[in-house]
């Protein structure tokens, strides 16, 4: 079986880390950025025996350096979202099959059959954004829903209003995906009472609106939208993999996804159940680097499971520089 298949295929812990020890392999050999990144950690290869031994490449090299495996061109390059004069991170994607299948996995994963889901997408401020892997994520799962209902809004929040009160009465299972400050616009036009739609939001508000801790945020969305919980989708420029929370911020990764939670004061060390800085292990990010050190901050569960709980202060400044070049 050949990697990308073995990364589809994993179905227990043992399977994660044997892959992943593959993975790293492979991308050690091949991404030349993190190989250089390994060595002037003077990393030795042997010691390498589980996902806490490899090297965690800091998320911030993705906005000075090109991460790609060599000998192979990228398919698409997204872009992050930042204001003007700011660098942002670029992915260089290889293989857009991949990806594809990485979210469309995921999403059938976590909420069953995409076919058989509406998919109502508020993201204006990512479609004004060249580039947006979440758009392009987004705008496949409308295509492969089948709904001639699914769909993107930008301005047009009367018709996006009409909508959701049409997929209420026919009882359509639907998910409304949006920015946080788009949605908290919407149900300032219109308060709603939904029973069949799950609300997502995936992002803060883009420096539209203040920003607000997630459970004030969830609790405003909830009595807007007249549901139980608010869902929450969790992914980056840099990765090919999302997780999903299905309620009160707590988030799963999907079977080739994991999260380690290293000490805030020692990059090299791991902890659970207290608050750390989040490694994400995106093993489908094969011709990239599936191993970054993010600027987010979180809590791990032993169940796995994990939440979001803000971001280092000085996030832009803090990441490994020994490879200023």
């Amino acid at each position: 079986m050949n990697l990308e298949k073995k990364i589809f295929a994993i179905s227990s812990p043992e399977e994660f880390n044997a892959v992943a020890l593959e993975v790293f392999q492979f991308q050690y050999k091949n991404v030349k950025v993190y190989r250089e990144f390994c060595d002037l950690l003077k990393l030795d290869l042997t010691t390498i025996n589980k996902v806490q031994d490899i090297p965690f490449l800091p998320i911030s090299f993705f906005k000075s350096h090109k991460i790609i495996t060599e000998s192979f061109n990228s398919d698409k390059i997204f872009s992050s979202s930042g204001t003007t004069g700011t660098i942002t991170s670029k992915h260089f994607v290889t293989n857009l099959s991949l990806y594809k299948e990485s979210f469309t996995k995921a999403f059938n994963h976590f909420f069953g059959t995409i076919e058989e889901i509406t998919i109502l997408a508020l993201l204006p401020s990512y479609l004004e954004q060249e580039n947006s892997s979440l758009v392009f994520m987004v705008d496949e799962l409308i295509k492969q829903s089948n709904s001639s209902h699914s769909g993107f809004y930008l301005d047009n929040t009367s018709d996006l209003i009409e909508k959701l009160e049409f997929l209420e009465q026919t009882k359509q299972k639907t998910i409304l995906l949006g920015v946080s400050y788009a949605l908290l616009d919407l149900i300032e036009e219109k308060q709603f009472q939904l029973k069949n739609t799950i609300i997502m939001e995936t992002g803060g508000m883009k420096g539209r609106r203040k920003e607000m801790i997630k459970e004030e945020l969830h609790a405003l969305l909830k009595k807007g939208f007249g549901v139980n919980e608010i869902y929450s989708e969790y992914g980056m420029t840099e990765l090919l993999s999302q997780a999903y929370s299905k309620g009160n911020g707590i988030f799963n990764c999907p079977p080739w996804m994991k999260i380690i939670t290293r000490d805030t004061e020692d990059a090299q060390s791991y902890i659970n159940e207290k608050t750390g800085g989040i490694n994400v292990i995106d093993l489908a990010n094969l011709y990239s680097c599936s191993f970054i050190a993010t600027q987010d901050l979180g809590k791990k569960s032993k169940d796995e499971s994990f939440k979001i709980l803000g971001r280092f202060d000085d996030s832009d400044i803090r990441g490994c520089n020994l490879m200023v070049f």
